[in-house]
């Protein structure tokens, strides 16, 4: 019913990325499909403020049911629509996605965060068009990059 079982790639290092740099207080999950990554992201921080947005409203109600089964349904705010200007920021970003539509949304993605962004389901053949992508955004920093199998994760 939407995107997202846990098992691929992308999730993994996704996981992987928030359980090392998830220390603050806010959490939004860009493209959330199932939910997965918000309910970690919930689960690892309880008192963190966590937010979920995908375009497809079924896939929401997956997201929502799976949040309540997981019990942290209360604590996830969950909102049909992509990013945009009223978007509240967070100090991590995750954004699980393909690398097309990160490339487009990256100004944005950028913009909301005040502290780090996750960018994933990008093929290890495609970094380098996110990372020039990140870099005529302004991303000064270095890029941390993970990988599994055919699969990238970018860490700003």
């Amino acid at each position: 019913m939407a995107f997202g079982t846990g098992t691929h790639e992308t999730t993994r290092l996704c996981l992987r990325a928030i359980e090392e740099h998830f220390t603050g207080k806010s959490f939004l999950d860009v493209g959330t499909g199932t939910g997965i990554l918000a309910i970690a992201a919930a689960k690892l921080n309880p008192e963190a403020g966590i937010q979920a947005c995908d375009t497809d409203a079924e896939a929401l109600s997956v997201a929502i049911e799976n949040a309540r089964i997981n019990n942290v349904a209360t604590r996830i705010t969950f909102i049909v629509g992509s990013v945009h200007e009223k978007t509240a920021s967070a100090d991590l970003v995750c954004a699980n996605l393909t690398a097309d539509v990160i490339i487009d949304l990256s100004p944005q993605l950028l913009q909301l965060t005040c502290g780090r962004l996750i960018l994933s389901g990008i093929l290890k053949e495609q970094v380098a068009a996110v990372s020039g992508r990140l870099l005529e955004c302004g991303v000064s920093t270095e890029v941390e990059k993970l990988y599994d199998g055919e699969w990238a994760a970018l860490i700003v």
